[in-house]
């Protein structure tokens, strides 16, 4: 994906990820939303969750993520995945396995739900459900994953990368692997939300090297979809490691992974939330517009924020004359985190440009 220095140009949206509520069960110490059973207040009504969807085509062809909280939790949810299938969108889920039946299954297979996201973050179940927060929700997540299975709803396993679970991530593949799962994603935490209270567990810029560098190996041992998530400098690291050894980054090679960018947020991607504020992303919590006042494909369009975003000549430091930056662009959320400025250098990033300012290699 190739990033503009006309701040004009609205690159098409690819991905939204809509927290169709806050709502959820359990109590995940990374929580970004602080989520909680008890209903939210303010969340878009039906009526308001169905004009949102009208507008999602007039920004391209976006993948609409319904997330959460617990998106299960939300009683109209599938008539929302319904509506927006009916458009011709393509509709995938991220709920946490713990709430899923075989009716709910069924449901989500009828209104157009082509695949669910379940979260494991220890190999275990101990392991797992002290992250979680619950305990019983990795047996849960098994048994929901089953019943996705039974109802032919493929599924991918995302995983996030702490200090506690970094030596375990072949152990947590291979369960991926065993449970029949189509893709494995690791998501680099964001010490955004109740995760600000685990920083500690947040890797080292040494270690976010090592386990990028780590997983480009990994990927060749299967024939699993393998993605970084949070993570922008893999696709620095893939092309360094790919020169090293003589291979073209092409899809042939590397799937979408050689036409996509390490941090989306504004260009291709965005986040809305459950009361409909739109931001770059879940963990950059930046008020873009909010879409009870403007219609959404307008804050995509125009937001001041996604505009500067989409101009390399508005990032600062490093960031804004790395070789490497339209395929990187670092994290915009940890440097809001971390920095107090998303456009600050990423700051878990120890690579110093060599070829300020020309193109990717």
């Amino acid at each position: 994906m190739r990033h503009s220095r006309n701040p004009g140009q609205t690159p098409p949206l690819r991905l939204v990820a809509w927290e169709v509520t806050r709502s959820c069960n359990l109590a995940c110490k990374h929580c970004r939303a602080e989520a909680h059973p008890e209903p939210f207040a303010g969340e878009l009504s039906t009526e308001e969750a169905l004009k949102l969807i009208d507008t999602f085509p007039r920004t391209g062809d976006p993948v609409i993520i319904f997330t959460g909280g617990e998106p299960l939790l939300r009683p109209d949810v599938f008539e929302l995945v319904s509506h927006a299938h009916g458009l011709g969108l393509r509709c995938v889920m991220a709920p946490n396995g713990t709430l899923i039946t075989p009716e709910n299954a069924r449901l989500m297979k009828q209104s157009g739900i082509q695949r669910c996201s379940i979260s494991i973050d220890g190999p275990t179940p101990e392991e797992h459900d002290l992250f979680r927060g619950v305990p019983g929700a990795f047996e849960q997540a098994m048994t929901g994953i089953e019943y996705l299975k039974q109802a032919h709803i493929p599924f991918q396993i995302n995983t996030t990368v702490t200090r506690d679970n970094i030596h375990k991530f072949k152990e947590i593949f291979n369960l991926a692997r065993d449970l029949g799962s189509v893709a494995w994603h690791i998501f680099m935490l964001v010490p955004t939300g109740r995760a600000a209270d685990i920083a500690h567990q947040t890797i080292t810029a040494r270690d976010y090297e090592e386990v990028l560098n780590w997983f480009y190996d990994f990927r060749k041992t299967t024939d699993m979809h393998l993605k970084a998530t949070c993570a922008p400098h893999y696709y620095r690291i893939m092309r360094q490691r790919a020169r090293e050894e003589n291979i073209p980054v092409n899809r042939e090679n590397f799937g979408l992974d050689a036409m996509s960018r390490g941090c989306l947020g504004g260009i291709g991607f965005c986040f809305i939330s459950h009361v409909g504020r739109v931001q770059p992303c879940g963990y950059l919590e930046l008020d873009c517009g909010n879409i009870r006042q403007t219609p959404f494909d307008e804050i995509w369009k125009h937001s001041s924020c996604f505009m500067k975003l989409r101009n390399i000549d508005e990032y600062k430091g490093k960031c804004g004359v790395c070789e490497y930056h339209r395929v990187c662009g670092g994290c915009r959320a940890r440097a809001f985190t971390m920095k107090q400025d998303y456009l600050a250098p990423e700051p878990l990033c120890t690579y110093e440009p060599v070829r300020a300012g020309k193109e990717d290699p």
